[in-house]
């Protein structure tokens, strides 16, 4: 048998040999990103005044939770100690798992779904058929060429962008879902929220929302679980808890919350405060859960001595402390903002706001940790995050139709109402108001800032001239400011006396052009200063294009691996693998047009020769007769190959032949 030049095999073996340790990391790198990103949980410190840990530590405890490693008890105060085993530190007791913006877009952005299928061919059978009116032969005639023409650059396109579009949600939703799953088995949360937009439009039919809604429940989150309504409590001064935190375990989480998403309603949902509507809060109350409740969560106190320290109004008056509690409120701030469509909805959103300030403990009071939940995040000037203020109206009724922050107004009231910080330091608890932070989306891209008011600044009015020449009364007053978080705590802001504050976390989107990200928060609870304190980390994946780029490779990779299997089962029962492929590619690929060039190439050769004769002497003839004579050959050798002939069984043929010859 005659060896093949080219083989098949052999080159899938050799391309596997380079693909398959490449699809091998990026696919456990992708599987394990929260590992080599080096996410964990905030890990609450050592020292009551110390921060908290986001760096090794942290990320060693999340590791240990999944090795079960033993605990060691070191003291760890002292930076010289060198411990052979890295000791156990206790974990926040809430851990929020905080994903923004996924936006699962749908049939609107399919265009053979608003369009139709083919639709020029139905309008050019309409025309053909006499369907439709023109003025003339000719006219109709033209429509239909348009038609034809359309049919080809336009028809053809939307169908084949049709399909790729549906193949890309079915990615973008697995894609979203990985970073739920993967993080959510990582970092091992208490309680996961989505805040807001979970669709991509509010003006999609009741068939299509709940479609896209299945999707969420069954792709996105598959395993997750809506709050139930008897849960979400609307706020009143005699309640019931939600639950408590547990401290016990390994990552003392509770087997019920972990599993719910307390999502909160985004614009893309319902809408802004011009669009929101009875139908619209309806059907996502009845999909996703309330748009407006409240939680409480108790953290028991593990030292049963502090219990006499609480405030009693009989037994200890005097006393500031109260049972550790964290309050977690979901709000839909959309329709702050005004003029309203429906001012019915508007006034149920104050009056839910007005029950949470009503029914907090006093501000001077300690025990209470406020984390409110929210969708369009606080007002701050141009320049501090990436979306600078915006208000847009609707043309026919004046209503709110676009926003990117909430007015100073609504902002203000966020932070004097709810959260009872003031500007005057007379005011009860010296104006610094109850312990929080406000978690938000909407601003795609994230910030971190932090919303104070200087209690020092001096109010001061001065006799200012107008340009008519009249003089005006210019006051100057305390206003609330906004920076940064990380330039606050470097100008020495946070933790002021005189300053009160609040820190506000826009959660960077979890969409993939913003890299996959999602929020790691933790709350804990210091009993030597009686206060909750907090602190916020992220844990990017990495943009859409990662994802589909390992999953075909791992396709392809594994494809060529079924392949190189199924070739050596098959060489092992005496079928030549190579020479079949090579055989079938030459017949998928030759036929017409091989016969074609080779023809070519034969009517070349014919011209070349006749101009040779033309031109040459005997000599120079004879010698391209024997060439093309030796060409001949070598085609005549290489046919009888193919066929199976070896070169001794070649040999002896031909001289068969002459002697055969001879003999005539």
């Amino acid at each position: 048998m005659s060896q093949l030049s080219w083989s098949p095999t052999a080159t899938l073996r050799k391309g596997l040999r380079i693909f398959l340790p490449i699809s091998l990391a990026l696919t456990i790198y992708l599987y394990f990103f929260p590992f080599f990103g080096k996410c964990a949980f905030p890990l609450p410190p050592v020292q009551h005044n110390a921060p908290a840990d986001t760096g090794y530590h942290a990320f060693l405890e999340t590791v240990k939770l999944h090795l079960s490693l033993p605990s060691v008890p070191v003291d760890e105060t002292d930076p010289t100690s060198t411990p052979t085993v890295t000791p156990s530190r206790p974990l926040a007791p809430f851990r929020l798992l905080a994903l923004g913006d996924p936006q699962l877009e749908g049939d609107t952005s399919i265009p053979t779904e608003y369009l139709g299928v083919f639709p020029h061919v139905k309008s050019l059978f309409r025309h053909l058929t006499f369907q439709t009116s023109h003025a003339s032969l000719r006219w109709r005639l033209r429509q239909c060429f348009h038609e034809i023409v359309d049919i080809f650059f336009e028809d053809i396109f939307n169908l084949a962008e049709s399909y790729r579009k549906r193949f890309d949600h079915w990615g973008n939703d697995y894609y979203l879902a990985h970073i739920y799953r993967t993080l959510h088995w990582w970092s091992r949360p208490t309680h996961v929220t989505v805040l807001g937009d979970l669709l991509g439009s509010q003006w999609v039919t009741d068939d299509e929302f709940y479609w896209r809604a299945h999707r969420f429940w069954n792709r996105v989150f598959k395993g997750g679980e809506r709050v139930p309504d008897e849960v979400a409590m609307y706020p009143a001064d005699e309640y019931d808890l939600t639950g408590y935190l547990s401290t016990s375990g390994p990552a003392n989480d509770s087997s019920v919350w972990t599993k719910r998403i307390i999502n909160v309603a985004g614009n893309h949902d319902i809408g802004y405060a011009g669009d929101i509507n009875t139908n619209l809060t309806a059907r996502f109350e009845d999909a996703f859960g309330k748009i407006n409740y409240e939680l409480r969560f108790e953290l028991p106190l593990t030292n049963k001595s502090l219990t006499s320290t609480l405030f009693d109004a009989l037994d200890n008056p005097l006393s500031d402390r109260l049972v550790p509690e964290l309050r977690l409120v979901v709000l839909n701030d959309m329709n702050l903002d005004t003029p309203a469509l429906s001012t019915e909805l508007q006034d149920d959103t104050y009056s839910f706001i007005n029950s949470v300030i009503n029914t907090a403990s006093a501000v001077q009071f300690k025990g209470h940790f406020t984390l409110v939940l929210t969708h369009v995040p606080l007002y701050k000037p141009d320049g501090v995050c990436v979306d600078s203020p915006l208000f847009t109206f609707h043309d026919h009724d004046g209503t709110l139709k676009e926003q990117n922050q909430l007015s100073l107004a609504a902002s203000k009231g966020f932070l004097e109402g709810m959260l009872g910080m003031s500007g005057n330091k007379d005011a009860p608890g010296n104006g610094q108001g109850r312990k929080g932070i406000i978690l938000n989306g909407h601003d795609h891209e994230g910030c971190d800032t932090w919303h104070y008011i200087n209690q020092s600044f001096v109010e001061v009015e001065r006799l200012v001239q107008s340009e008519d020449g009249e003089y005006e009364i210019e006051r100057k007053q305390r206003e609330w400011e906004v920076k940064r978080y990380k330039q606050a705590k470097k100008e020495s802001l946070i933790g002021r006396e005189d300053v009160p504050g609040v820190r506000e976390v826009t959660v960077r989107s979890m969409m993939g052009e913003f890299g996959g990200n999602a929020g790691l928060l933790s709350v804990w609870f210091d009993e030597e200063e009686w206060e909750w304190k907090a602190e916020y980390a992220t844990c990017p994946m990495g943009t859409q294009h990662l994802w589909w780029v390992v999953h075909f490779m791992d396709f392809f990779v594994i494809l060529g691996a079924v392949l190189l299997a199924g070739a050596g089962v098959a060489g092992r029962f005496g079928v030549d693998v190579d020479r079949a492929v090579v055989r079938g590619l030459r017949r998928m690929v030759g036929g017409r047009k091989y016969r074609r060039r080779t023809g070519e190439r034969s009517e070349r050769q014919e011209r070349l020769r006749g101009e040779g004769e033309r031109h040459r002497d005997e000599r120079g003839k004879s010698r391209d007769r024997g060439v093309l004579k030796d060409r001949t050959r070598s085609k005549s050798r290489r046919r009888l190959e193919r066929r199976g002939v070896t070169p001794d069984q070649q040999l002896w043929s031909e001289a068969k032949k002459r002697l055969d010859y001879g003999k005539s």
